[in-house]
């Protein structure tokens, strides 16, 4: 996705197309301190980007020219869900590795029979049209070069890397266009005279080993277009629980309520980060002779809803009264018979944005 964070906002919020947008808090409210996620295109003319301080922002923008907005993650994680949705409609096999930023395997697809290109050109343009968002992508025979491809033409570019161009092409690239090299190896690799991908694969293997070590095997072989690594496709959860041990034990009928209420709330919550919705409700009960047993609903229709999931449990519960004589040990609530929800009731951690 191209500067994702800032060009959500600028959709939901026009009047900032023309301005510096930096999704960052406000150094000038917050005593210096902020971390810029991402800045849009117009500021980074200004020498801008994610993960500088936002106080540079200030610096080196015009104050009429400058907004400061707080990141909003709930929004950009449920944007980024919309997105994953649109590639999931080419393949299942998708690596995400940001919110903003995955690899598809596009070797077979659910599209028939179209070239990589195509399901690119496919994608891009959903995500513009449904999501009034631009993206760029690139295309090639392993995972680096397609990530060189995607940041090679942006915003909303595509790029194609042939296995016969791939050499010239790095060759041609600045050190600092190559993904993993950070600005520290930057100076180094500088300091040897080390420039573009070109310098790098004039350097033999084991010279860069020596000098690097691990990164210096990825170096080489990276400058030469060799990527092994597999497309590491998402793998479904099979189910989401939450349960606990008590000490003391419980025999209060209200006080096991309570903690089955609080479970199917955090079940619920966790269902929706992932935008996941259950058919099947599980209780887990263990009393102090450690007798443990599992109840299970079905459910009709798939939800997330804490209400629905805590009155399963409930009802559950109560089917088994011999256990709060006992004494209780454990109780838990799971979601099984997982299946993807909407994607527009999502939550996220906080992230910067590359």
């Amino acid at each position: 996705m191209d500067a994702f964070y800032a060009s959500v906002e600028m959709r939901d919020h026009p009047e900032y197309r023309h301005k510096a947008l930096i999704i960052a808090r406000d150094p000038r409210k917050h005593n210096g301190h902020g971390v810029i996620t991402t800045a849009n295109y117009f500021a980074r003319q200004y020498g801008v980007g994610s993960a500088m301080p936002a106080i540079k922002a200030i610096k080196r923008i015009p104050s009429d020219k400058l907004v400061f907005l707080p990141p909003n993650f709930e929004k950009y994680r449920a944007v980024s869900a919309q997105v994953h949705k649109i590639m999931h409609e080419v393949t299942d096999r998708v690596e995400s590795v940001a919110l903003d930023e995955a690899y598809l395997d596009v070797t077979e697809n659910k599209l028939g029979d179209c070239t990589a290109i195509e399901l690119g050109n496919y994608m891009q343009k959903k995500i513009y049209e449904e999501l009034k968002l631009t993206c760029s992508f690139g295309v090639s025979y392993n995972k680096f070069l397609a990530k060189m491809g995607s940041e090679y033409a942006k915003p909303f570019g595509k790029t194609v890397i042939l296995p016969d161009e791939a050499l010239d092409f790095l060759g041609m690239q600045d050190i600092k266009k190559f993904p993993g090299i950070g600005k520290k190896t930057q100076e180094i690799l500088r300091q040897m005279g080390i420039n573009t991908g070109s310098d790098l694969q004039k350097q033999s293997v084991h010279f860069l080993i020596d000098r690097f070590k691990k990164q210096g095997y990825v170096l080489a072989m990276h400058s030469r277009g060799i990527d092994l690594s597999p497309v590491q496709g998402e793998r479904q959860r099979k189910s989401i629980g939450k349960e606990r041990t008590f000490e003391p034990l419980i025999f209060d009928q209200q006080k096991a309520l309570t903690n089955l209420r609080i479970f199917s709330s955090e079940v619920a919550e966790a269902l929706n980060k992932q935008s996941l919705s259950t058919k099947c409700v599980v209780l887990k009960i263990r009393d102090a002779d450690f007798r443990t047993m599992t109840r299970r609903k079905m459910l009709k229709h798939p939800t997330q809803n804490s209400h629905v999931i805590f009155d399963l449990a409930r009802e559950m519960f109560l089917a088994l009264p011999e256990f709060l004589n006992i004494g209780i040990r454990l109780l838990g609530v799971s979601a099984t018979n997982l299946e993807q929800e909407s994607y527009s009731q999502i939550n996220l951690f906080n992230a910067i944005e590359d």
